[in-house]
């Protein structure tokens, strides 16, 4: 929990620093089952920051992507929702 925590975009390798207020994780194990992909890693503790499903439009992430966290803000990730609303929506 808190700010200033590395998480990595598994699909760019890009590190953003984010801010954080979660207690819980997500398990890898049980995602390939359900069609979801891990999209996202904290960098400090490798647990799960981000799942994407394979076919679907469904995305999620634990940190707070509106926020301004760092120099490279993860605003894109909202970019990416609304694109994926229009095309599928």
């Amino acid at each position: 929990r808190g700010q200033n925590k590395p998480c990595i975009d598994l699909e760019t390798g890009m590190c953003y620093v984010t801010s954080q207020n979660h207690g819980f994780a997500v398990k890898e194990e049980r995602l390939e089952e359900y069609g979801l992909t891990v999209w996202w890693l904290n960098a400090d503790d490798m647990t799960i920051e981000g799942i994407k499903h394979r076919r679907k439009p469904v995305i999620a992430t634990q940190f707070h992507p509106e926020a301004s966290p760092g120099p490279y803000d993860t605003e894109y990730v909202f970019d990416l929702f609304m694109n994926m609303m229009g095309v599928n929506g």
